[in-house]
């Protein structure tokens, strides 16, 4: 389905009203824009709710981190994770920590599209294909 300029418009001013002060997507008002549009039923409406749910998508995986160790971390290492990434990405980071032997060593954090990656591994593919 192709979407038109002005129902991009319209999500994209719809999104910025569920985002709270803090840059907090509030699902809440999620909800409630969705049902608001839902009942009003303007021009192009189910465009404008596909661009919006594509848009809250986006927010969803900017907010996500994954980090994955060779070995399971304690709890103060988790805990200095995730302060940097909250200096780094901001509030309301959901970060879950993931164990992936085949790492070797060091770290892979993903949030969102962009990727960290500390590993060993990654080095030694680094190295391997240096040569």
């Amino acid at each position: 389905m192709k979407i038109s300029k002005q129902a991009r418009r319209d999500a994209k001013q719809l999104f910025r009203t569920c985002v709270t002060n803090n840059g907090v997507l509030d699902e809440n008002r999620v909800r409630q824009a969705v049902n608001a549009v839902i009942t009003q039923k303007p021009r192009g409406y189910m465009a404008i709710l596909s661009q919006f749910t594509r848009l809250v998508k986006l927010d969803q995986d900017r907010r996500t981190a994954r980090v994955e160790s060779a070995i399971a971390l304690s709890p103060e290492q988790q805990a200095a994770v995730q302060a940097d990434l909250g200096r780094k990405y901001g509030q309301g980071l959901n970060v879950s920590f993931a164990q992936n032997p085949a790492l070797l060593g060091g770290l892979r954090v993903q949030v969102g599209s962009d990727v960290y990656d500390g590993s060993v591994r990654a080095r030694l593919e680094a190295l391997r294909e240096s040569f």
